[in-house]
């Protein structure tokens, strides 16, 4: 039960809210997964302050990874924490899909992330169609993941509707950063729970009806996102603001480098450190010089 931090929707048997990492896939010396790491780092967010963790995000590298190692993934999360676990089973088809929710319902996901079918163009009958095959296959409420920048695909508010009226479907992760557009759709759609999935906006996210925030930043600083989360639903936006600006000046020293870099940097920077391996080709980690650089931002802000 929140005290002001919005409430998840009544559309949403997890009641999901509050601070949900998208956490890392680890990988090993030789460039495979390793699973006992992506355990690890799933417990360290949630034993720092996470109320549920998102593997196969973004920050998971999904897209890089086979369907076995897909799978493998979402086993080990899912065997790893308490929290609600909601797996990123995310896929260009629709039988991709549903063939990845029913893989993560048998093995006691809590709740599927599906993120809008990429590269081909789909219009709003379409991702309608998708969405409502993937609810139909399992019986996990199914979190629409709307981040146009990366596939290409937007969804319009009416569609958006209409998903909403789609029996299983319980909320939408946002990253597409357009403040209007999420503004409206809580309004649109009330019954959903909505999650603010960019570190720019967890603050804004949550005054426009967030229940909760999808943080890279909460991958590294967990303690942070939640101290501002709590700020925020214990009604001291002053400091739910401050912690806001201290996540910006994270998120800028994570993106230094190459794409996605920062976030395994900064975890083998942390005392004790994480040792979760480099990034999937074509992927890459930081040099020398954009690890040496990132090290100062983060312990002139104190957080190392």
């Amino acid at each position: 039960m929140t005290a002001n931090a919005p409430s998840p929707g009544a559309d949403d048997p997890l009641g999901l809210g509050g601070v949900v990492p998208p956490t890392v896939t680890a990988f090993d010396a030789t460039g495979d997964v390793d699973p006992a790491a992506t355990a690890a780092h799933a417990r360290f967010v949630v034993d720092n302050g996470a109320d549920g963790v998102f593997p196969l995000g973004t920050n998971g590298e999904f897209a890089t990874l086979t369907a076995a190692e897909r799978r493998r993934v979402v086993e080990t999360v899912a065997e790893a924490v308490e929290a609600p676990v909601i797996a990123g089973v995310g896929h260009p088809s629709t039988r991709g899909a549903v063939a990845h929710a029913e893989h993560a319902e048998r093995v006691g996901a809590d709740g599927v992330v599906v993120v809008t079918p990429y590269y081909y163009p789909v219009d709003g009958r379409a991702a309608v169609d998708h969405y409502r095959a993937v609810a139909d296959a399992v019986d996990l409420p199914v979190y629409v993941y709307h981040i146009p920048g990366r596939t290409g695909n937007e969804l319009s508010l009416a569609t958006l509707e209409r998903l909403a009226a789609v029996d299983g479907v319980a909320g939408v992760k946002d990253s597409s950063k357009d403040v209007p557009w999420l503004a409206q759709a809580v309004d649109r759609a009330p019954g959903l729970t909505f999650l603010a999935g960019s570190d720019s906006l967890l603050f804004a996210g949550l005054e426009v009806g967030c229940a909760g925030v999808v943080s890279a930043v909460a991958d590294v600083f967990p303690g942070l996102v939640a101290d501002l989360y709590g700020a925020y639903d214990a009604g001291d936006e002053s400091q739910a603001r401050e912690l806001q600006s201290t996540v910006f000046d994270v998120r800028s020293a994570l993106k230094r480098g190459p794409y996605m870099a920062g976030v395994k940097t900064a975890l083998s920077l942390r005392d004790p450190g994480f040792d979760v391996g480099g990034l999937r080709a074509p992927l890459r980690t930081m040099d020398e010089t954009d690890r040496a650089a990132l090290e100062a931002d983060l312990a002139e802000l104190g957080l190392l």
